[in-house]
């Protein structure tokens, strides 16, 4: 490993949104992350991290699981110990989905949504989905073990219009420019 760059280590992915107004069905965004191994960086994960879960090996976990985005500040925090990681693993790709009950719910109805992507203190991406919406769901971190070992962040929310069901399935395959 490099010793002027050791690469992230401890980073933290926080999400928030306000409560749907009185009347209306609450709104549930969940974090999701998938684990994908070097032999296969684009194919389906290892296994997925989302609410009730965290990984296998404790690297990969929720701190706070919000089902309708009522309380202050972040609602669901997950935090990937990236340094613990086994080195069979090259890519964890984060993403966000909205639970879609009565009727479809977006980006764009959700109510002033934000993302947070930090290590320590210091915010590594900030977002709040204007980007994407018409999307039901999206990727929205993308972590990357270099050649030395270190993990790199690639920043970037990328919406996904399909099926709910298949967010999971596909939310790591390379991406069309």
């Amino acid at each position: 490993m490099n010793g002027l760059s050791k690469g992230l280590r401890k980073v933290e992915v926080a999400l928030r949104w306000d409560p749907s107004p009185a009347g209306q069905p609450p709104t549930d965004l969940d974090l999701v992350a998938g684990t994908y191994p070097a032999d296969d960086p684009y194919g389906a994960p290892s296994y997925l991290v989302h609410f009730d879960s965290r990984s296998p090996d404790g690297t990969i976990y929720l701190d706070r699981d919000s089902k309708d985005g009522k309380g202050f500040g972040f609602d669901e925090v997950m935090t990937l110990e990236l340094d613990r990681l086994d080195a069979r693993y090259a890519r964890v790709v984060v993403g966000v989905a909205i639970q879609q009950r009565a009727e479809e719910r977006t980006f764009g109805h959700v109510a002033n949504p934000g993302l947070r992507v930090r290590e320590g203190y210091t915010d590594l991406a900030t977002e709040d989905f204007a980007g994407v919406p018409s999307a039901i769901a999206a990727t929205v971190a993308e972590f990357v073990r270099d050649e030395s070992g270190a993990w790199e962040f690639r920043a970037g929310v990328h919406g996904y219009q399909g099926d709910p069901a298949a967010f999971t399935r596909v939310m790591g395959a390379a991406r069309r420019s």
